[in-house]
């Protein structure tokens, strides 16, 4: 599979697993559908969250992640200001949402761009207690791995600048690096992506670092690590790998993700991101493609990235 296959599929299974999950979002996995009937509009009967959203839209997760893909190509590395300014027009003007329309902003990510707006630098308004750990800054990195062509130490320091912005824990930054190393190693076919990236990510970090202690202490799994489909970091990482071990195609992948319940849209962002570089474009089922929503909004976006990087 050529490259620029696994970045198409990359870039739209993390949009089409967002649009997928938007309408099962916030139920309890016991009332999501079974996975066959796991669908952009779902069976009768189910009560829809936003519900006035229409079927194949994506969420606050694929808009901020077009917000960063635009700016890493228009200023050809990551500009922390240039993203906060483009976070900013998504949050005020509805930048890189489907109809201009904003209808679902995290707290810490609330937080975050209402301390940008009064002026605070990018490298300090992201929260960074430790309750402050949820899912905004990972549901959004992918781009950045998709883009990188630096070493994997550079991959891993922008990966944590950019998740600052928003979430500044070291948790939450650790996250979003060993993500964009997994995605690295997807994009480059090795067999055991996730191992590997584990490993590389333990060299990088000095044994007393906060980054290798949060590694060691939260983020590397106990196994079996207890799956649940909520908006904590460590529990949607780890959710997006279940999903990625258990499916044999996106399809499966995607919708095993949503059947967790709760945070479904980011759970599924997350693992349609991956098992979009691993399965590629046309592993993504047409029925999902067509009826994602917003194609102007990403299409020309697509054709740099993949233009850049091959």
């Amino acid at each position: 599979m050529s490259v620029a296959e696994r970045i198409k599929g990359g870039l739209v299974g993390l949009l089409v697993g967002d649009a997928l999950g938007v309408p099962y979002e916030f139920h309890a996995a016991e009332k999501i559908p079974p996975l066959e009937q796991i669908e952009m509009e779902p069976p009768p009967g189910f009560a829809r969250t936003h519900a006035r959203v229409p079927a194949g839209t994506w969420s606050d997760d694929g808009a901020q992640a077009l917000a960063l893909l635009a700016s890493l190509l228009e200023q050809g590395r990551l500009d922390l200001a240039d993203f906060a300014q483009k976070l900013l027009a998504w949050w005020a003007q509805g930048y890189m949402a489907v109809d201009s329309r904003v209808f679902d902003v995290g707290i810490q990510t609330s937080q975050a761009l209402r301390a940008l707006a009064q002026g605070v630098p990018p490298t300090e308004a992201g929260p960074s207690e430790e309750r402050a750990n949820g899912n905004g800054s990972l549901m959004r990195v992918l781009p950045l791995a998709l883009w990188h062509r630096g070493s994997d130490e550079a991959l891993v320091q922008d990966a944590m600048l950019q998740s600052s912005l928003t979430h500044g824990h070291p948790r939450s930054r650790v996250c979003c690096a060993l993500y964009c190393l997994w995605a690295r190693y997807e994009l480059w076919g090795r067999d055991e992506a996730w191992e590997e990236a584990v490993r590389a990510l333990e060299a990088m970090f000095a044994p007393s670092s906060a980054e290798r202690t949060e590694l060691d202490t939260h983020i590397r799994p106990r196994e079996p690590y207890p799956v649940r489909g909520s908006g904590y970091v460590v529990d949607c990482l780890h959710s997006a790998r279940w999903a990625l071990e258990r499916g044999s195609s996106y399809e499966q992948v995607v919708r095993l993700a949503v059947s967790l319940g709760n945070d479904t849209d980011t759970t599924a962002c997350v693992a349609g991101g991956i098992a979009g570089i691993r399965y590629g474009l046309s592993g993504i089922p047409a029925r999902w493609r067509e009826a994602l929503r917003g194609q102007a909004l990403y299409q020309h976006l697509l054709e740099q990235l993949v233009g850049a990087a091959t």
